[in-house]
């Protein structure tokens, strides 16, 4: 096996606070120490599929500075998938190939959530590609890892929301309900509500009865509490939502934007004489600097690419389990999703001070 390995490096999907810090230590370690050759790729894998090729060499000054800074300085993209490219949806994964020939590389090092290595895994098993992986997403749902870097910001971003909703909340004796991103697994709801004191937190693996938290509101308000806090994770619903419920009139005018927030939002006007603000984060969790812990968690995924590459295990992704990173089989990382276990120690912790799950 060759000691002065040449790879490409990419990161796919959104954007997550820690995949510069990920680049940056693999490269330090990788070029810095090891002298390999090290070829970042732009925009995730469409860097290799365009013509010219879009990559640059990566050396440790290059990544000067990267390790606070948020977002991903190889660009990213979720529309980079050679099975299925472009708005016909062709597969030109051959194009892949024979950029990295043309390129030299060994192999591929992919940051990238569960889509991204999905096809790194296709990559693998069609054209025998090489691949190394490094777990990516905010949601912290891959069932391989104990965390994923990118989470404790979030909860940071949504923590501060409500701290900030909050005081704003009691001044006015309002409802306030913040959205959370978290599609289909509840995490930094469930994370950032306990931290952040919420009332009621709303997730999609447990669909809400609108009568549950009307009812929370109408305790809190009888021992003279007038405001409550709500968090809601955009994949929550309703267990029988009605469309377009508390739409018109009075209770419209009294709503700002929001999406099942906002659903939400109407339902409980519907029924109350309550005031409701909608704070939706959307992107804001995702932008800014990595906190410390997610500096430090994607050092260690970035070094361990390098010592799995070293050590020949390609088709393996970097994990965390019980504090030590290890080396997976993608395959083993990206066949379970995971969701909040609503029979968890957390659920049973916030049930038990008091909050409302809606079910």
């Amino acid at each position: 096996m060759p000691s002065n390995h040449r790879v490409g490096i990419l990161t796919g999907g959104g954007d997550a606070p820690g995949l510069n810090a990920v680049i940056r230590a693999f490269v330090k370690r990788a070029v810095g120490q090891l002298r390999w050759s090290v070829v970042g790729v732009e925009d995730s894998l469409n860097g290799l599929l365009e013509s010219p090729y879009r990559v640059s060499e990566l050396t440790p000054q290059s990544c000067t500075g990267l390790l606070n800074r948020g977002g991903t300085v190889l660009g990213t993209t979720n529309r980079g998938d050679p099975f299925a490219y472009g708005r016909e949806k062709a597969d030109i994964s051959g194009r892949l190939v024979s950029a990295m020939q043309d390129l030299d590389l060994e192999g591929l090092v992919v940051i990238g959530g569960d889509g991204s290595q999905r096809i790194a895994y296709r990559l693998m098993t069609e054209h025998d590609v090489k691949v190394v992986g490094v777990p990516k997403t905010i949601d912290n749902d891959l069932s391989a890892t104990d965390m994923t870097f990118g989470f404790e910001s979030a909860v940071a971003v949504a923590t501060d929301a409500l701290d900030r909703l909050h005081t704003t909340a009691e001044s006015h004796d309002r409802v306030m309900i913040l959205e959370v991103m978290g599609r289909d697994a509840g995490h930094i709801a469930l994370h950032a509500g306990l931290a952040g004191g919420a009332d009621c937190i709303i997730l999609p693996e447990i669909p809400y009865d609108i009568q549950r938290i009307v009812r929370k509101i109408d305790k809190r308000r009888a021992v003279g509490r007038l405001f409550t806090l709500i968090v809601v994770a955009e994949g929550a619903r309703c267990a029988e939502a009605t469309a377009g419920e508390g739409l018109h009139g009075e209770a419209h005018s009294r709503i700002h934007t929001g999406g099942p927030a906002l659903q939400l939002a109407h339902q409980l006007v519907a029924r109350r004489d309550v005031d409701v603000r909608v704070t939706v984060l959307g992107h804001l969790q995702r932008g800014g600097s990595p906190v410390a812990a997610d500096r430090i968690l994607a050092t260690r995924f970035g070094i361990a690419a390098v010592d799995l590459i070293e050590a020949g295990r390609w088709g393996e992704i970097t994990v965390l389990r019980n504090n030590s990173v290890i080396g997976v089989p993608i395959a083993e990382a990206i066949s379970i999703y995971r969701q909040v276990d609503v029979n968890g120690e957390l659920v049973k912790v916030a049930r038990a001070v008091g909050v409302e799950l809606g079910g």
